[in-house]
């Protein structure tokens, strides 16, 4: 018997999340190009978690801000495709942490994102990766994370 695969909006809320609107762009640019059947976002931080990670928050924290990242993202693609089955594939993300010089849990913290994905969308959401430390990012959030998927119509 085949397993029956849940929405991803329904797994979402079963997890307690609800996708607002998105976040206004607080400069000169867009939240996300759609090109084809490929859809490139910008980067997303988060209102919750500032500083350094290894300093100011805790890996778990940074595992936190990943999450929450994240769910800003889909709250794009939700705006964009009124409904996340159109996802294809997670093609790609990339993950800048605003990290202390000595800290390299780097993949650790990203995990919250790619956990996520992986909850959220199945095999669908394993994504390759990229997790870099950042000297600063803006307005000091604790991350930001960029991501290009694929899409169906």
């Amino acid at each position: 018997m085949e397993k029956q695969i849940k929405a991803p909006e329904q797994v979402l809320e079963e997890l307690g999340i609800m996708l607002e609107p998105p976040r206004e762009a607080v400069g000169n640019y867009v939240s996300h190009v759609r090109v084809g059947n490929l859809i490139f976002t910008s980067g997303q931080g988060v209102d919750e978690y500032h500083g350094k990670v290894g300093k100011d928050l805790t890996e778990d924290e940074g595992y936190q801000a990943a999450r929450q990242s994240m769910v800003n993202l889909l709250r794009v693609l939700k705006a964009e495709l009124g409904d996340l089955t159109r996802v294809k594939k997670v093609i790609k993300i990339l993950g800048m942490v605003n990290s202390t010089e000595n800290f390299t849990g780097q993949p650790k913290v990203l995990n919250g994102a790619s956990d996520l994905l992986v909850a959220v969308f199945g095999e669908r959401g394993r994504h390759a990766r990229s997790a870099v430390g950042m000297a600063q990012l803006p307005n000091n959030t604790a991350i930001e994370i960029e991501m290009i998927v694929e899409i169906q119509d």
